[in-house]
């Protein structure tokens, strides 16, 4: 799924350096997510692109790819708690209970997702469609 790949790359790029686009007075936790976010992409892009996947760059990518969408949820359920009320209202400064759980949840999840993607993912099928 080539383009589906190629949305996911760019939009999760712009995603992160749009973050950058504010003013900022000083260096945030959103900063440093999005730093490591950007260098976490490139090294996902240079496998997919310019390595073709060959050899370690297969468990490169998949690596790359599910740590990049694990972040991507991750700050999503820091802005659900943030800005959808009921949320808010189980967790109003993000070290209650609940936004623990929500985010031992996202961590857990992903480190199966990402076992699993590694253990399975067949680049031969990529290069087919690439």
């Amino acid at each position: 799924m080539p383009r589906w790949t190629a949305f996911f790359l760019v939009t999760t790029v712009l995603t992160s350096v749009t973050g950058f686009a504010f003013p900022f007075v000083k260096l945030l936790p959103s900063h440093i997510l999005a730093v490591l976010s950007l260098i976490v992409l490139a090294i996902a892009i240079y496998a997919l692109y310019s390595r073709k996947l060959a050899g370690g760059w297969r468990t490169a990518y998949v690596v790359t790819a599910i740590i990049e969408q694990y972040l991507n949820v991750f700050v999503l359920i820091v802005q659900a708690f943030m800005k959808l009320p009921p949320l808010k209202a189980l967790a109003p400064t993000q070290t209650e209970p609940p936004f623990a759980i929500a985010q031992a949840v996202n961590l857990v999840a992903f480190l199966v997702l990402g076992y699993l993607a590694t253990k399975r993912f067949q680049p031969e099928n990529v290069h087919a469609s690439l």
